[in-house]
Order: C-alpha cells, then structure tokens, then sequence
C-alpha cells in the first residue's frame, strides 16, 4: 500500500501556547486511519494541518512539513484552493449550506467552473450515491437542505465533499452529533469510501475505531504517543500511556 501524505517534525503553536510537539506520521492511502486520545490533545488541530484548514486562524504558526504526493503542502508554490479540492473535510457538526439539496452539492463543482446541467446533474447523483443517500433525497433535490434530519445532513455534506473529486476526507468527529443508527450508516459508508479514497478521521469513540480504522494513532498533550495497525495498538499498545487510556485509566 502507498503512502499518500507525510508529516515530517511537525510543530504548531496558538500564539505562545504549543499545540502540537514534533509530529512524524505516514498515511498510507485507500486506508482508514483514526486519530484517538482524550479532548484537548492535539488530534483536531493536527486533521486541520493535513489541508491547511489552520491557516484561517490568525495567531498559528506551524514549522516541520507536510508531504502530499511528494510535495509539501506548506511550501509558497501551493495553490491552498487546490489542495483543499484534493483534500476534503467532513466537520463535527452537519453544515449544509441553506440552499436546495441538488446545490449543496452542485456547489463546489461550479466553482471549479462546470457550468453544463447535464455534468452537474451527473455529479449531483453520483455523489449522492456514492455517500449512500441518493434513495432518500432523489425526489426531493429541490427542498432546502436544512429539512433533512442531522444523520441525512452529515451524509449530505459527504456527498457535498465527494462531487469535486477529492483524493482524501478529513472526517473530524464526524458522527459524535448523532443517533446510534445514523452513525453506524456513515461508519459503513466510510468503509465503503476507502476503496477509493483515503479517510482520516478524528474520533473520542474508541470503538468507532476499533470498528473501522486500519491504522490509529493516539494523540496526548500534543505528541503523537503511538501510532500502528488498530488491532495491535488496541490489543497490544507498546506505551504505558496508550494503555492507560485504552483502558479507561484515564482520559
């Protein structure tokens, strides 16, 4: 499997106050990898560096790198409007736009300028299908998004991420705002989406990601702890610490 994205020495700071502490972490990609650890350490700021979503907060600095297909994404040459198409994010809390269902999702690809109704219509099914909620919206396209329930809007904003062809999703928390059985669909449909894309998802779950990960890396006070394949790290962490929270002992 290849890797697809880098973090090499990665530093951030709010201000004065350091938020992550020389992160190294390899992504491969077609996978799901999870990121754990308890509230406050580190795990979200480090998604938001992985697109340069960070950027939008005045007082961060970052130093270290990171690599996407071989090149870094902090580097002067990078179009961020570009990297942010390839690299897509799912937030904690659904965020339909307040317009119909069909331009929630036609959204993004008209701003990368398609402009042909029958391409739009293409993309519009596509996606819906591809985030497993095309059968309940199809005869509806034309209803304000902000009717849906919260699990049908987070399927949305997924399908809203997939129409511009991303290459990976960033997921942060993406089903901690829902019901059980709303989240158990986006954790199926996130399986289903790693045959073709690479998932990165934050989670306070820990059986979420058990469940779906591949790979998961525990995050505390900023550092990387431990990072490996989720059965071995669930089954047998090599930090004190990862045990410590896996367990329960704290966190």
């Amino acid at each position: 499997m290849n890797d697809i994205m880098t973090a090499k020495n990665l530093n951030l700071w709010y201000d004065k106050t350091q938020a992550l502490k020389n992160v190294n972490i390899t992504i491969p990609e077609k996978s799901i990898t999870a990121f754990i650890g308890p509230s406050g350490c580190g795990k979200s700021t480090f998604l938001k560096t992985l697109n340069r979503m960070n950027d939008l907060i005045p007082t961060v600095r970052i130093t270290g790198e990171i690599s996407y297909n071989g090149q870094n994404i902090y580097d002067s040459t990078v179009d961020v409007n570009e990297l942010r198409r390839e690299i897509g994010m799912v937030f904690q809390k659904p965020n339909p736009f307040p317009m119909s269902i069909y331009d929630n999702i036609a959204y993004g690809p008209r701003t990368h300028g398609i402009r042909s109704k029958v391409k739009l219509d293409e993309i519009v099914e596509q996606s819906l299908r591809d985030a497993a909620i095309w059968d309940e919206v199809k005869d509806r396209l034309k209803k304000n998004a902000l009717g849906m329930s919260g699990g049908q809007q987070q399927r949305l904003c997924i399908a809203r991420a997939l129409a511009v062809k991303p290459k990976i999703l960033l997921m942060d928390e993406p089903t901690s705002a829902l019901d059980p059985i709303s989240t158990l669909r986006i954790e199926e449909l996130a399986i289903e989406l790693k045959k073709s894309y690479t998932i990165v998802i934050v989670t306070h779950n820990m059986q979420q990601a058990v469940r779906i990960s591949d790979n998961t890396a525990f995050f505390l006070m900023g550092e990387l702890i431990e990072y490996g394949e989720t059965e071995k790290l669930f089954s047998q962490p090599e930090d004190k610490r990862t045990e410590d929270y896996i367990t329960g002992r704290f966190g």
